[in-house]
């Protein structure tokens, strides 16, 4: 199974989002923002990762096009999970380097 990075300021979003992945088999690191993900990503290789557009410290785009510089990372799928659904953001988004973007409810 694969290990998933979720990024999400919102410790609910992350415990939701860690279980589901969790009871299919995978393993899961949490990060609470951009910055803890970046490092995060820094010294672990991941097989996805699930960001967060809003975060404090660091937001999920900058924390996207940073991971996008990480040689091990550079084409890992980034899918962001957001409130954001403005064609702008998501255009950003992707120009940042994510792969899929999922709105949440």
């Amino acid at each position: 199974m694969g290990i998933i990075l979720v990024v999400d300021d919102s410790a609910t979003v992350r415990q939701q989002v860690g279980t589901v992945l969790k009871n299919a088999g995978h393993t899961v690191t949490e990060a609470d923002n951009g910055a803890t993900g970046l490092s995060a990503a820094k010294v672990k290789p991941f097989d996805l990762m699930i960001i967060d557009v809003n975060m404090p410290v660091m937001g999920g785009l900058e924390m996207i096009a940073e991971v996008r510089k990480i040689p091990q990372h550079a084409k890992t799928p980034v899918f962001v999970l957001t409130t954001e659904s403005s064609g702008d953001v998501v255009q950003r988004g992707k120009s940042a380097g994510a792969t899929a973007w999922i709105v949440k409810p």
